[in-house]
């Protein structure tokens, strides 16, 4: 049976007319279909103290379940001396890395003389990290990083933030890039397109 303007109301009249599919005899055409590319954000969670993560590590488990690809980075817990080659794999599609340290930064004190080994060790480990980060945010082989407490990495002049500021705007818009944790630099905050302040309640 064909349809007729007699069983649908005005407003589904004017609906159809409005996206091109009602042609005004009764009848229905195909509508052309226009694909709308996927667009990324930068969410930013801040902190006055270390232990935001587990807040977004259950979305980043959702997202590799859903079959996305994830690569979460935490860039000051060392101490398994896991390094970019020793990244623990979840649910298939989401990559854990930490630094090559023999401990986590905040725990240990690390000489701040830039020209010290152990702050040169501590450097070195953290940019291997970064570099993958940025690698795969470049080569656009991931769908959501997450980006932890880089910006104490970034305060402890272990990584740059204009380095950071420009990575973020070359990655394609369809990525999200998640920050957590403390000092997120004000500029990358500009940058977000959500920022959630996390704030002790006792």
């Amino acid at each position: 049976m064909t349809a007729s303007t007699g069983y649908l109301n005005q407003d589904e009249v004017s609906n159809l007319r409005d996206l091109g599919k009602f042609n005004g005899n009764g009848s229905t055409q195909k509508a052309n279909l226009r694909l709308v590319a996927p667009q990324g954000q930068i969410q930013v969670h801040m902190t006055s103290y270390r232990g935001s993560f587990p807040i977004v590590l259950s979305e980043a488990l959702r997202s590799a379940g859903l079959g996305s690809e994830v690569l979460i980075a935490q860039f000051l817990k060392g101490g398994v001396e896991q390094g970019v080659t020793k990244a623990i794999k979840l649910c298939g599609k989401l990559s854990w890395i930490r630094p090559n340290l023999p401990y986590s930064l905040g725990h240990k004190t690390i000489a701040k003389d830039p020209e010290s080994e152990e702050f040169l060790e501590a450097k070195d480990a953290i940019r291997e990290i970064w570099q993958i980060c940025k690698d795969r945010l470049l080569r656009k082989t991931i769908q959501k990083l997450i980006l932890d407490e880089i910006g104490l990495a970034i305060q402890l002049g272990l990584l740059e933030e204009e380095e950071l500021i420009s990575t973020l705007e070359d990655r394609l818009s369809s990525i999200d890039v998640i920050l957590t944790g403390p000092s997120i630099p004000p500029k990358v905050i500009a940058m977000a397109d959500q920022v959630t302040e996390l704030r002790c309640s006792k």
